[in-house]
């Protein structure tokens, strides 16, 4: 089963995507490759509006009823907005990870723009869940 990769995201190799919203302000979630192969999301742990995370920081944990996964904040900064819809609609990630079930907003940290152009583009994730 193939996997969307919209194109105007950056993607991790942990599978996490990344949308620029506003001024210096991204929205985090896990990629539909992600969440296809966690199976069915039952609960979603998230951090703390205020939280501030380092690149490459575990912030949450996606459980499924195959697995718990980890979270990783693939840029720094301070948590401005979790998805608390989630709560009490895990599945959202399972339905809609691109849109509905997104996970966090973070503002980025100085220097923060630019490791967003060091992640993967759609044909590099492409390539990386193809090989997976």
């Amino acid at each position: 089963m193939s996997s969307e990769i919209p194109a105007d995201l950056v993607y991790t190799e942990a599978h996490e995507w990344v949308r620029t919203t506003e001024d210096g302000i991204v929205r985090i979630g896990v990629t539909d490759h992600a969440q296809q192969q966690l199976g069915d999301v039952v609960f979603v742990q998230l951090p703390d509006v205020g939280d501030t995370l380092s690149e490459g920081d575990s912030f949450g944990e996606v459980e499924s009823t195959k697995s718990v996964s980890d979270i990783y904040a693939p840029v720094g900064g301070e948590v401005v907005a979790v998805n608390e819809s989630l709560d009490s609609t895990p599945e959202l990630v399972n339905s809609s990870p691109y849109g509905d079930g997104w996970i966090v907003e973070i503002r980025l940290a100085d220097g923060a723009v630019e490791k967003l152009g060091s992640l993967l583009d759609a044909d590099a994730y492409k390539q990386l869940t193809d090989a997976s």
